[in-house]
């Protein structure tokens, strides 16, 4: 029997890394999961506990990495990924974007393995160009409250090609813009869970600005499949994944509440500080070179994940502290 390819997934436990354990696990390969549990839940994972090839490591990336024998492939998914978590938490966003990302392109520089960066459409900050291309360089405030993640993210995108370029590692990167499906948390402070988990609980759905500001929303099981064919493609430069059908604030707003069957109406508050205006990622490369684009429609992904929502227990719903939905939606 052939030996199992092994990867070393971070942020494991968290709303994406969980899902590409489930995937890397359905592939056959023997999956080295790590999370520090600092925004992650080990419920999205506890259903792999029981596999042979599976294994969970509660450790934070930015300190150290070492994992004994072979290793083929790294996917760096542990980062704060909600303005709630890196408002809370900025010095720890910095470190995982900057001192995880370093030390994990050192174990694969030494275990010659190819790493999978995780970046983000937020690197190109309050846009002047839609869609946004890879080739845009962005408008961020490096010391605005955003710009803790931000630009960790724009030094690990530098980071990686140094690596690529200097040392010769085999690395992606892929910019993921909104995704959204089961296992995102209630209270990250993002825009979809907000506004349903506002609406189950029979409360107004709050809207920043005038609600024009746009996004464009990805299914997770589209998002998984881009990033699985990038992770094995031979494209090294950064490259979008995401769904380009885009809408409104207040549109989606009316949407969620036509989908839930809410009474409740949406109230305006003023628009936070460097919230970007646009968010649609140009997907031509995507399309180009791996033969992917989106699949799951946002009338079916909601369906699904309002569903996932409606499942979880009570006090998981009511636990939610309203400040959460009154700092950003992303």
């Amino acid at each position: 029997m052939a030996t199992r390819k092994r990867i070393l997934i971070t942020g494991a436990a968290g709303f994406l890394g969980s899902h590409l354990c489930d995937r890397f696990i359905k592939e056959d390969f023997h999956v080295i999961a790590m999370d520090n549990l600092i925004t992650g839940d080990l419920r999205n994972i506890e259903h792999l506990f029981k596999l042979e090839n599976f294994e969970f490591y509660n450790h934070d990336v930015s300190t150290f990495v070492y994992v004994p024998g072979e290793l083929d492939y790294i996917l760096h998914f542990a980062s704060p990924a909600s303005p709630i978590d890196y408002l809370k938490i900025p010095i720890q966003t910095l470190k995982v974007g900057s001192l995880g990302t370093h030390n994990l392109l050192g174990l694969a520089r030494h275990k010659k393995a190819r790493m999978l960066i995780a970046s983000t459409s937020e690197i190109y900050g309050d846009p002047s160009v839609n869609p946004q291309p890879e080739e845009y360089w962005g408008n961020v405030n490096t010391v605005g409250p955003r710009g803790v993640y931000d630009e960790a993210k724009r030094f690990q995108e530098s980071i990686t090609m140094a690596y690529h370029t200097f040392h010769g590692v085999e690395t992606r990167i892929v910019r993921i813009f909104n995704t959204y499906g089961p296992r995102m948390r209630l209270n990250d402070g993002r825009v979809l869970p907000a506004f349903i988990g506002q609406a189950i609980r029979g409360e107004d759905l709050t809207v920043f600005g005038d609600g024009s500001q746009t996004r464009s929303f990805c299914y997770v099981d589209d998002l998984i499949e881009g990033i699985y064919r990038l992770l094995f493609s031979d494209y090294a430069l950064p490259m979008n994944i995401g769904n380009p059908s885009e809408i409104t604030i207040k549109e989606f707003g009316e949407e969620i509440i036509k989908l839930t069957g809410t009474s409740q109406k949406m109230v305006y508050k003023e628009l936070p500080t460097d919230d970007p205006k646009q968010r649609r990622p140009d997907i031509t490369k995507a399309r180009a070179i791996l033969g992917w684009e989106p699949k799951v429609s946002r009338a079916e992904g909601l369906k699904i994940t309002y569903e996932y929502f409606k499942s979880l227990p009570k006090d998981v719903l009511e636990k939610v502290e309203h400040k959460d939905f009154t700092t950003y939606n992303k």
